[in-house]
């Protein structure tokens, strides 16, 4: 895959089986031989109560489940990139630790 433009789903796993926040993205992922580029967009703007929820998971820890349509998931860093709901996303490191439990979504 040398790159990557659609909507895909952020989600902040506490546990296998619990997800505390889900949002939806448009994300463009583009590829440079082993390296990888994402920048991802709210797909709409965030309600108070739920723009208050992501901030607090953001400062929990930033690392989301990337999911994309098709139901594959990678591990990704989020930080914000500016105004607007952009975002900028980079592979999480392997040995990244979880606050409790994975970090990692369920197996499906």
């Amino acid at each position: 895959m040398d790159s990557y433009e659609g909507t895909a789903t952020l989600e902040w796993w506490a546990n296998r089986s619990t997800c505390l926040g889900r949002i939806r993205v448009q994300v463009a992922v583009r590829a440079a031989g082993d390296a990888w580029t994402s920048e991802a967009s709210l797909e709409s703007p965030l309600a108070a109560e739920d723009r208050e929820s992501f901030d607090f998971l953001m400062q929990l820890d930033p690392h989301f489940t990337l999911r994309f349509d098709d139901a594959s998931t990678v591990l990704v860093k989020v930080v914000e990139a500016g105004v607007g709901g952009r975002l900028m996303l980079t592979a999480a490191e392997e040995d990244t630790p979880g606050p409790t439990g994975t970090r990692h979504a369920p197996h499906q």
